[in-house]
């Protein structure tokens, strides 16, 4: 269903295990990104109405989730730790030019936005099916959902602004890339590196 051509190596849920302190850090983090993305494609193209909306919707439903992320560290008896550079999305970002088009560049920000979603989606379901924390697991499971719909949502639109077939051009040269990028993570207690 989300496409990636290269899958998460299952062993990554045993580096998650070791330091699940770190990947609720890292993960709470990514909530505050998919935030502040929704904020800054409502900045940068407030004319697509629809959009906006959409957008507007997606910052509640991130924050309460770093909420909820943040709420499980409370109950451990941790703090939030510091953010820390996210490798993956440094290398993602790398791969369309940059300029172009208004319609571009919506686009070009969407497709990334959508495979961010797809690969903690794809995380979000080994944590869920490979955790021993079983309650952990289930929350990771309930957050699964959410991150597919995102993935589509933020794909749909992407395809609805710019040329059906050239984005989806875009898209698999986008999967393409990552798989590559993806052959050099794994080994990390992030939810994309």
């Amino acid at each position: 269903m989300l496409g990636l051509k290269l899958p998460t190596d299952p062993r990554w849920v045993n580096i998650v295990e070791k330091n699940i302190e770190e990947i609720l850090t890292d993960h709470a983090f990514c909530e505050q990104k998919a935030t502040s993305t929704a904020i800054s494609l409502i900045v940068s193209f407030p004319e697509y109405t629809e959009l906006v909306q959409e957008m507007t919707a997606l910052v509640k439903e991130e924050m309460s989730h770093f909420k909820m992320v943040h709420d499980k560290i409370i109950e451990r008896g941790w703090t939030l730790g510091r953010d820390r550079k996210d490798e993956y999305v440094i290398q993602l970002l790398k791969f369309f030019p940059k300029g172009g088009s208004r319609t571009d560049q919506l686009v070009h920000r969407l497709l990334y936005a959508a495979l961010i979603e797809a690969r903690s989606c794809e995380r979000f379901r080994l944590l869920s099916e490979e955790l021993k924390d079983k309650e952990l697991a289930e929350f990771y499971r309930r957050l699964m959902v959410s991150e597919a719909n995102h993935y589509t949502m933020f794909l749909g639109y992407a395809r609805k602004y710019g040329n059906r077939e050239e984005v989806d051009k875009k898209w698999q040269n986008l999967l393409d890339y990552e798989a590559q990028i993806m052959k050099d993570l794994g080994t990390k207690e992030t939810i994309h590196g």
